[in-house]
């Protein structure tokens, strides 16, 4: 069983992005599983989102504690919460952020940062970053196809919406894709 982890802040799309994760690895023939944890809920509190794929059936239940990978959509959730907590080793973390990293990264661990606050402006015109990491983690972890990632995003977001999120979800592929 293979397990991603998504920071966020409330109203950033995080338990979105869990659920069209998790809905595009099906579709790819795997099985899937999203669910969030939250305290209370108030926009721009943190908030985690889970996902976890396998090949067969998964009947756990638990939140995740040793993920795989990890996305965390606002990178100053870092000095707040300790993102990095278990993180397997040969894990793939991805951070939203146009700056260098000022963190310690722990070993073994690939560290992906992705302006990706930057491509959801253009493209969507608001900094909604949901969409655009999903893109990078499809490219980055093999978990999804980005196919698959397309059909879940035209099924949850229609027409210009829709058309929209994939080109930001595309630009993110292709910049982590270019990277690798």
């Amino acid at each position: 069983m293979r397990e991603l982890r998504i920071h966020g802040r409330g109203g950033q799309g995080s338990v979105t992005a869990a659920e069209l994760i998790a809905v595009a690895a099906f579709e790819g023939g795997v099985y899937a599983q999203a669910f969030p944890a939250f305290g209370v809920e108030r926009r721009g509190a943190p908030v985690q989102a889970f996902v976890r794929f396998d090949d067969k059936k998964i009947r756990k239940r638990s939140q995740v504690y040793e993920p795989d990978y990890i996305i965390v959509q606002d990178s100053t959730l870092i000095k707040d919460v300790n993102v990095f907590l278990g993180v397997k080793k040969g894990g793939i973390v991805i951070v939203n952020t146009e700056k260098a990293p000022d963190y310690k990264v722990p070993d073994g661990v690939k560290l992906i940062t992705i302006d990706a606050t930057n491509i959801a402006l253009k493209t969507l015109g608001v900094p909604i970053t949901n969409t655009t990491l999903m893109g990078a983690f499809a490219a980055a972890s093999g978990e999804i196809k980005f196919a698959a990632l397309e059909n879940a995003l035209k099924r949850r977001f229609k027409g210009e919406m829709g058309t929209k999120n994939i080109a930001a979800a595309k630009q993110a592929f292709d910049v982590v894709k270019g990277a690798a």
